[in-house]
């Protein structure tokens, strides 16, 4: 019979706070775009859009990470690229609060290494 794969503690909270948090990301994002046009008029449409589009893809790829997939994990990697370049170079943003964005990744690689026969990453299918 296989073996039940089961979750850290700290994996399986990260993951529940960034689909919440991500969730609220894109909502806020399109609630209050045209609050946050008026705040950076010189900022062009399509950088709000894929703000709000990483939020999404985001969400998607902590509901893969919960499903054991790797490419989800990876998918944070690309989407936090994206999100600290475009906040560098479009929305100006000094490059010490540009690379808090990179905090999240870092803590999801963390708790995907601990938890020794919990361990997230070595239960994570391609």
């Amino acid at each position: 019979m296989a073996e039940t794969k089961q979750r850290h503690g700290c994996l399986a909270a990260w993951l529940v706070l960034m689909i919440i948090a991500n969730s609220l990301t894109a909502l806020v994002y399109l609630i209050a775009g045209g609050k946050i046009k008026s705040i950076l008029p010189n900022a062009p449409t399509w950088a709000l859009a894929t703000l709000v589009v990483t939020s999404v893809c985001n969400v998607v790829f902590a509901v893969a990470l919960f499903q054991w997939k790797k490419w989800g994990f990876f998918g944070f990697v690309g989407t936090t690229g994206i999100v600290f370049v475009v906040n560098l170079l479009v929305f100006h943003v000094h490059a010490g609060f540009a690379l808090l964005g990179l905090l999240g990744v870092a803590i999801l690689f963390v708790t995907l290494q601990v938890g020794e026969e919990k361990k997230g990453w070595t239960q994570l299918e391609d």
